[in-house]
């Protein structure tokens, strides 16, 4: 089975914040998650695919790349996107469809918009998706940041289009073996 890991708006400015917005809930933590599944990936031989939001630091400086600590591969495909959809003009679902991908891996931030909407997407575009349940994070003024994941982990793990469904694992579990066939 061909397999990405795309790792969303893992941001310098997103995940520390600025002087408008917050750092993302439990950074460290995540950042550490994040290599860790790079680290999975590259021995299952799984291609990282990254997505950048123009918006971040207006799209340039530090602030705008890949945070610095997270242990990007020399060979990740990047993307940069303006919209909230990391497949709205893209290329990241031509891309996908030309390794002929049929599971993705995703992480990154912020959970209740790009990371949802990614999981949503990917499995009406032919993906299954699995979704690292301990691998996203946000920051909200209205709920907290734990109980958004904790509400995205239960809504999307299971989560169907038909065809394509998504599931939640943290990254301790066998990401790369999935298990979408239980689901069908």
């Amino acid at each position: 089975m061909n397999q990405t890991l795309l790792i969303i708006d893992a941001q310098q400015e997103l995940i520390d914040g600025n002087q408008e917005e917050s750092a993302v809930f439990n950074k460290e933590q995540l950042i550490r998650n994040i290599n860790k599944v790079i680290e999975k990936a590259k021995e299952a031989d799984v291609p990282a695919v990254f997505v950048r939001d123009l918006d971040v630091s207006e799209g340039k400086g530090e602030g705008f790349q890949v945070h610095s600590e997270i242990n990007v591969p020399a060979d990740a495909k990047i993307f940069d996107k303006s919209a909230t959809n990391s497949f709205h003009g893209t290329g990241l679902l031509d891309h996908l469809r030309s390794q002929q991908i049929e599971h993705v891996v995703i992480m990154g931030c912020k959970t209740h918009h790009c990371i949802d909407t990614a999981v949503r997407t990917a499995t009406i575009s032919g993906f299954d998706v699995t979704l690292v349940g301990d691998g996203h994070s946000t920051d909200n003024d209205v709920l907290s940041a734990q109980q958004i994941i904790k509400h995205h982990n239960s809504v999307l793990h299971g989560h169907y289009n038909v065809e394509h469904f998504s599931v939640v694992r943290n990254s301790d579990q066998d990401l790369f073996y999935p298990t979408h066939d239980s689901y069908r």
